[in-house]
């Protein structure tokens, strides 16, 4: 729709231009042979056949000037008009060829100025979008390379006689496994939240989120007593729209998050209704975060240390489930942190329809 009316205000200057083109042909060639003809009856007395000879032939000449005069002026000024366009082309081009296409950096203004930005924004979220799909992929084979690796040994030491079974040996595959089934599924449970995914069926509902979130902190409450000296939990009634499930497993993980992570002795959560939002705050002492690099713990497969694994610090998905949930839900999720004084933050709206 925004495209169509762009170019439809393309589409109008350029009929515009070529009515004043038009114009200006008429009026050049009108005004010229109106002047010479008042010339030659006035200063030269030439009348009758003759005047109207003389004028056949002017008005050839005076259209072919004008009308080469006017075709140079259109020329480079729909030259002008359309090198933007072809700019754009040529770099569509590259983007359905599956290449990123390098800014595009034209003289314009207007609505083409604005489309331009736009097509370079777009581009820059692709090339922003590729990166982290490599990255991605790059962080999967390292997180399932070690497993699989121990897997074929203890198979190949197994087939050669090497060593014998037993379940001590079983047990141990049986446990790198199970690391490669958790990494799948926190994958496929990361994918199924992912904006824009037309293949989910979560369902939601209106949802007491006071109601739920106590039930989250309930199921953690021994957890916390053993973590905790002293916490406060307190929640404001309201109602959002919203997948039940989902939002269990997204304040899971940053309880878990909060428990795996803590240093001190103080946990506080909040539930408050601001304006159309409702804002739930968990605040805590934990390990080191970089405030530069607060944002990057909800990126997937990021973690705060390199040499934590699945085994000792999680494949860095759960945080970015987290992410995908809340956003999926029309919210936001972040933290703020001064490096050991942590608040992670989630925004939802509230339900429009109460």
């Amino acid at each position: 729709m925004w495209l169509n009316k762009r170019f439809s205000k393309l589409l109008s200057r350029l009929i515009a231009l070529n009515s004043v083109v038009i114009l200006l042909v008429i009026l050049i060639a009108g005004i010229s042979v109106k002047d010479y003809a008042c010339f030659l009856v006035n200063s030269k007395q030439v009348t009758g056949q003759d005047l109207v000879d003389t004028l056949n032939s002017f008005l050839w000449k005076i259209g072919i000037i004008a009308f080469i005069m006017v075709g140079l002026f259109h020329y480079f000024t729909v030259r002008k008009i359309m090198s933007p366009i072809k700019s754009l082309s040529s770099a569509a081009k590259s983007v359905k060829e599956g290449s990123i296409p390098a800014k595009i950096d034209v003289k314009t203004s207007g609505e083409m100025r604005e489309l331009v930005d736009n097509f370079n924004s777009m581009t820059k979220t692709l090339h922003f979008v590729q990166e982290q799909r490599e990255d991605m992929l790059r962080d999967i084979a390292h997180e399932l390379r070690t497993p699989l690796t121990n897997i074929n040994g203890y198979l190949e030491a197994l087939q050669n006689g090497v060593i014998e079974g037993d379940s001590e040996l079983f047990g141990s595959l049986l446990e790198e496994s199970q690391r490669i089934t958790r990494i799948v599924e926190m994958i496929a449970e990361l994918n199924s939240w992912d904006e824009g995914n037309f293949f989910s069926d979560k369902q939601f509902q209106p949802l007491k989120i006071d109601e739920l979130l106590t039930k989250v902190f309930t199921t953690f409450h021994i957890k916390l007593e053993n973590k905790f000296e002293d916490f406060y939990f307190h929640m404001d009634q309201a109602e959002i729209q919203g997948n039940q499930d989902g939002l269990k497993q997204a304040f899971t993980n940053i309880l878990q998050n909060i428990i795996d992570y803590n240093t001190g002795d103080e946990l506080t959560i909040k539930g408050s209704k601001e304006n159309e939002k409702y804002t739930v705050t968990f605040s805590h002492t934990g390990e080191f975060i970089d405030p530069e690099k607060q944002d990057l713990i909800f990126e997937r497969f990021y973690r705060m240390e390199e040499s934590r694994s699945l085994e000792t610090g999680g494949a860095g998905l759960g945080l970015a489930i987290t992410k995908s949930i809340i956003v999926s839900h029309g919210g936001r999720v972040g933290i703020n942190t001064d490096g050991n004084h942590h608040t992670f933050r989630v925004e939802l709206p509230l339900n429009s329809e109460t």
